[in-house]
């Protein structure tokens, strides 16, 4: 039987990852996590409950035990690898990373992404950790042989989320609401620009055929669905989920991002602004057979049942909704001076 030590372990994208990988024979899975959604993790996956960070507990707690793959989710600087080599150099065959695929190059050069297309995002310095995050372990890999694999989600969403253009600091949900409530919603650009979604569920296949793959070993991936649908195409379909015809209000990402009491430079200039389109070839070449097989109306179908089941998945956010009515009043002021 082959073993797994993921770090994390329950997020949005690691936990359909815990759940999938559980119900494998051929794998036996240990999760280091401090607590975070114990009540959802499978009876028969190895809990350690500690701090990564404290690696002479981490180091105890292992003592003894070597696994196939080892995954950290939640790195997100450099020093958190160098930690990772510290305590796994040796005692994993794979040691793999979840990285971004906002790290690939901004202003996008071409829109169809390879896991060959440059990295380099000036507007986001999250994206710019991660590139040195690859940087460091792809050294390792070159200097010293050791086993990396390297893996970029794109926006991946679960059953308690559905993807929107701007939210603001608690999550999509009050864009839901507005929607609901017949209210306009903020779309960046003029909402034609291309966005690839991918629901957890897809992106776990596509993971678990990555772990203990000779093929995976020294190299990048980008894990997405083939789907790319407009940011228009996205809040439409949400809108009729919930039985409601959307009212767009398109507003240039630029002004987003020099107006908002939000980050949205790094989060839109570096990132949703940009028309993605991603190929996914060389993950189809390591892995015969895979394919996303969930389109977007249907796991935003799923997410939205979840979330309107689920009241503490409806976390309110006033302050966002009334800077929303702000945006869109002076919009429309500056709309009625143009026009006399």
């Amino acid at each position: 039987m082959k073993k797994a030590l993921f770090i994390g372990g329950t997020g949005t994208i690691s936990m359909a990852i815990t759940k999938r990988l559980s119900k494998d024979p051929q794998w036996q899975l240990f999760l280091i996590n401090r607590g975070r959604r114990l009540e959802e993790i499978p009876e028969n996956v190895t809990v350690i409950q500690a701090d990564i960070n404290d690696e002479e507990t981490v180091r105890n707690a292992l003592d003894g035990l070597t696994f196939d793959s080892v995954c950290d989710f939640i790195a997100f600087v450099p020093q958190q690898l160098e930690r990772d080599i510290r305590l796994f150099e040796g005692k994993t065959r794979q040691l793999m990373l979840i990285s971004s695929a906002s790290a690939y190059h901004k202003p996008v050069r071409d829109y169809r992404i390879t896991e060959g297309t440059s990295l380099a995002n000036p507007y986001w310095e999250y994206s710019r950790n991660k590139i040195a995050c690859e940087a460091l372990l792809m050294k390792a890999y070159r200097d010293k042989g050791l086993p990396v694999t390297i893996i970029r989600p794109s926006h991946t969403y679960d059953n308690r989320s559905v993807p929107v253009g701007v939210h603001g600091d608690k999550g999509p949900w009050q864009v839901i609401r507005r929607i609901l409530d017949n209210k306009p919603v903020l779309i960046p650009g003029d909402g034609t620009s291309l966005w690839t979604v991918t629901y957890n569920e897809d992106f776990a296949k596509g993971f678990i055929g990555l772990m203990a793959n000779p093929h995976a070993i020294g190299e990048a991936f980008h894990i997405t669905s083939d789907e790319a649908l407009t940011w228009n195409q996205i809040h439409e379909t949400i809108a009729a989920i919930l039985g409601r015809t959307l009212i767009p209000c398109h507003v240039s990402s630029d002004f987003l991002a020099e107006t908002a009491p939000y980050d949205y430079r790094g989060s839109l200039l570096g990132d949703k602004a940009c028309s993605v389109v991603f190929d996914c070839t060389k993950l189809k070449r390591a892995i015969p057979g895979y394919q996303a097989d969930i389109r977007f109306e249907q796991g935003a179908a799923i997410a939205l049942e979840n979330i309107l089941a689920h009241p503490e998945l409806q976390t309110p956010d006033p302050e966002f909704d009334a800077w929303t009515d702000r945006v869109i009043c002076a919009l429309d002021t500056a709309k009625k001076t143009l026009l006399g």
